[in-house]
């Protein structure tokens, strides 16, 4: 069944059709992320309908209905996470119909996602850090870049500092060039996945129209340099579109790096040494290791590298 007709056969009303639609034609969702959209809002439809209301009447939706229907979602015991991604879905839905000027009014605001049980508060699991690296991003220029960005900082477990402050030709033959704390240069393997995602950006990079001299990778919609705040704004967009119910920044990537390739069994020496930490230069307890050995390491041990795709 195509998007378009599944769409025009949820009850999710006029508006919820056309938001839906918009999420198909102008943000370029993939028809799984769709689906997720679609039935989320199909159930807060329906929830809506037991108290004799309706999408297509944005404004007698009030703030209480919002939080009785994740009341009722925890009454059925649908977990925190996907409460919390059916209310980032209702969230979306309302600020479409403000960007269209549809409805300004929005029974979200003040809502919050329900308090999730933090098993790893530092880090994301594996299916999350994979989850944001396949959100549905549109294939434009935009949604190049990001995901490219993603995929270095989870993918090279590199600083946010470092991801920023990379210049075009810092990237060449699967590892990346990176000048980290006190000026220290290291080389850091790249995923195939990530070195894929780059060249594409760099094929559509001139489309920012970079200022003159401009030598960054990662450049933001007036041509100059990304900076760390812009993304940290990108990575909570990816995080969103994958379903976690929290913010996430760089560096919990990064810690996500660290902690999966412990996890695969790579040794604490080589992921240190792939960290660029600072203590390698000051003690002797660690062994340097070449880049050859590093590389064979990480290969075997990340989650997005060829050889470590987990075995059925």
């Amino acid at each position: 069944m195509s998007s378009t007709s599944e769409t025009n056969e949820r009850d999710v009303g006029e508006y919820g059709k056309r938001f839906l639609a918009y999420l198909s034609t102008e943000k370029g969702y993939s028809p799984a992320t769709l689906r997720s959209y679609g039935t989320d809002l199909e159930q807060f439809q329906d929830f809506l309908k037991g108290r004799k209301l309706d999408l297509d009447q944005p404004e007698h939706i009030a703030r209480d209905d919002v939080r009785g229907f994740m009341a009722d979602l925890h009454r059925r015991r649908v977990t925190k996470t996907t409460v919390a991604r059916k209310l980032s879905s209702v969230r979306a839905f309302f600020r479409f119909l403000a960007r269209k000027r549809i409805s300004g009014h929005d029974p979200t605001a003040g809502v919050r996602n329900p308090k999730q049980d933090k098993v790893h508060p530092r880090g994301l699991n594996v299916d999350q850090a994979i989850g944001m690296m396949e959100a549905a991003m549109p294939p434009d220029p935009e949604g190049l870049r990001n995901l490219a960005l993603a995929e270095l900082l989870y993918g090279s477990g590199l600083r946010i500092s470092e991801a920023v402050g990379l210049d075009v030709f810092d990237v060449d033959s699967g590892v990346v060039r990176v000048m980290g704390k006190g000026g220290k240069e290291r080389m850091v393997p790249l995923t195939s996945k990530a070195g894929e995602r780059v060249r594409r950006w760099l094929e559509q990079r001139q489309s920012f129209k970079p200022v003159s001299g401009e030598r960054a990778l990662f450049i933001g919609k007036r041509g100059s340099r990304l900076n760390r705040r812009e993304a940290n704004r990108i990575l909570n967009r990816l995080a969103e579109i994958a379903g976690i119910p929290r913010e996430v920044h760089a560096h919990m990537l990064r810690h996500s790096f660290a902690t999966h390739m412990l996890e695969a069994g790579a040794d604490l020496r080589s992921v240190q040494e792939l960290l660029g930490h600072a203590r390698l230069s000051t003690t002797q307890r660690y062994t340097h290791l070449d880049l050859q050995q590093l590389m064979k390491v990480y290969d075997k041990a990340h989650p997005r590298s060829k050889e470590g795709k987990k075995k059925p």
